[in-house]
């Protein structure tokens, strides 16, 4: 009997519990609780202190740092575009990723490792706010705050000793708060050489991870040790001022800095047309290289001459001999009005062979155009000699940005050196009665002084001052002022001081070079941006 009561007890102890859950269930879905009162929606104005403080985290970091700039346009462009977004990261993700997974998995005995599945979901990233730095440098710095709370679908299966298991990433969330800097910025697109990411914070991670479809996280102890690794993996690699650096184009070439020089040599030309009344012509040539700002350069005139012999040099400048040509005109020269076009032709750098002279006999065109018909007429012909050389890394030119100060000349006293100041440039300078500013540096009873810029808010200067002294002024400042001046008659104020700055120069001395923007005393808006470099003999 004891056997019977005890299966008869279990029997009912089952079947009372699967009635209570059905029952349950019911009395949760259809019966609605009676102590839920409707929310109460207030302005914002109207809500009290406490309220007010338990929103503040979710208000936007442009409302509370007035350094912030808002970026809803950002936030649309990428919303719009992120259907063709996540196609094409995830295909980079894999392009980067898969040669690295089969470069590994040997090492750890596994068969194969693939992406089954790669979406980055349907939500975008937003961005909060942004604030960008404005520097003395060639470059932009942005600090973006970064929110993400996407529904990823990551399904990546793994074979190993003959057995199959999938690992599936979902409900992914990443606070960041990174700093972009895009540098250096150059002239050729897409005007920035680098792009260097690092976190100015330790990011916020949060994700959902499956194992053969099973709740990873959920087991006890594992979701706070996988967070605690991704932040100090995260922060060792990118926590400032560690930065990932990704280049996107040669700085060198981006920079177009020169690599190398082209020796012409005009030689002589013949068969010239006659443009002269007396039927001669007075011809010279124009040398002109491309991608250059240069002035063109000339040969001297041979009048009355349609047969002339120069036997004339020149130097060149190159800086991309893959696209850049040589442009020689000739011309008739003319003592009044303008001076007739006789023919003109072209030399490809990349044509000639580096070190080797080439003598080049070319036919004088009327324009580059080959379907001209104009061309086919005779117009004489041009002889020079070209020889490209390009530089060793000797003689290569370094960048005067990024290179090292350059020596003190000779005769700097042992001991001191050359104290170079150069003014670059003033923003939002503005004098009550008139805005012709100059500049004034002061330093040990010495005056230098820059031109003035008249009605000029924004002046650009760009001068250079040097001062030899004797020691270090490591414990001396320099006394820069920005005066206006007008030269009008009967002004009862023909000067005024627009701003000044004391600048300390032991950072100069230490640094050897500094190039900063210093806002001016006495002055609402004003700053000017000044570079220093400290230059000695050793």
């Amino acid at each position: 009997m004891g056997v019977i009561s005890s299966i008869a007890g279990f029997f009912g102890f089952g079947v009372g519990i699967s009635i209570g859950l059905v029952i349950g269930y019911f009395l949760f879905i259809y019966t609605l609780p009676t102590d839920v009162k409707d929310p109460v929606i207030r302005p914002l104005a109207e809500q009290d202190t406490e309220t007010l403080q338990s929103l503040l985290q979710e208000i936007p970091v442009w409302v509370k740092n007035p350094d912030h700039d808002r970026v809803d346009w950002l936030n649309k462009f990428i919303e719009t575009m992120w259907p063709f977004l996540n196609k094409g990261i995830c295909k980079q993700i894999k392009t980067i990723a898969e040669p690295i997974i089969a470069e590994q998995i040997p090492n750890y005995k596994i068969e194969s490792v693939q992406f089954e599945v790669l979406s980055l979901g349907s939500l975008p990233p937003a961005f909060t706010g942004m604030k960008v730095y404005t520097t003395s440098e060639k470059e932009l710095i942005m600090e973006p705050t970064l929110k993400w709370a996407g529904n990823p679908n990551i399904l990546v299966a793994i074979k190993a000793f003959g057995l199959r298991a999938t690992i599936q990433v979902v409900d992914l969330q990443v606070f960041a708060f990174p700093r972009i800097t895009l540098k250096p910025l150059v002239p050729t697109f897409p005007c920035f050489a680098k792009i260097l990411v690092s976190l100015m914070q330790k990011p916020h991670v949060d994700f959902g991870l499956k194992l053969l479809g099973a709740d990873a996280m959920s087991i006890p102890g594992l979701y706070s040790f996988v967070q605690d690794i991704i932040k100090e993996q995260v922060a060792n690699m990118y926590l400032w001022p560690k930065m990932l650096e990704v280049e996107i184009m040669d700085p060198t070439k981006a920079m177009k800095r020169p690599v190398g020089i082209l020796n012409v040599k005009v030689v002589k030309a013949m068969k010239l047309q006659k443009k002269d009344l007396l039927g001669a012509s007075d011809p010279y040539v124009k040398l002109k290289i491309s991608e250059d700002k240069l002035p063109s350069k000339k040969t001297t005139v041979k009048h009355k001459n349609l047969n002339p012999e120069w036997n004339e040099e020149f130097t060149v400048v190159v800086k991309d001999p893959e696209s850049q040509i040589l442009e020689l005109v000739v011309y008739d020269w003319e003592k009044v009005g303008k001076h007739d076009r006789m023919g003109m032709n072209v030399i490809h750098l990349k044509d000639l062979t580096p070190e080797e002279t080439k003598v080049l006999t070319l036919d004088l065109l009327k324009n580059m155009d080959p379907s001209d018909p104009q061309n086919e007429k005779s117009r004489g012909q041009l002889v020079v000699e070209a020889m490209y050389k390009p530089f060793d890394d000797a003689e290569r030119p370094a960048d005067s940005e990024d290179s090292e100060v350059q020596k003190a000349p000779e005769g700097t006293p042992d001991g001191g050196g050359l104290l170079v100041v150069i003014v670059h440039e003033g923003h939002d300078l503005e004098g009550k009665h008139h805005t012709n500013p100059s500049l004034r540096l002061l330093f040990k009873g010495e005056e230098k002084r820059t031109k003035v810029m008249k009605k000029n808010r924004d002046p650009k200067w760009d001068e250079e001052f040097q001062f030899m002294l004797e020691e270090p002024p490591t414990d001396d400042k320099m006394h820069v002022e920005v005066v206006s001046t007008s030269k009008r008659m009967g002004l009862l104020h023909p000067k005024e001081t627009l701003g000044y700055v004391d600048i300390s120069l032991a950072d100069v001395v230490s640094n050897k070079r500094i190039n900063e923007t210093y806002q001016l005393i006495d002055s609402k808006n004003g700053t000017i941006q000044i570079e220093m470099q400290w230059r000695t003999s050793s």
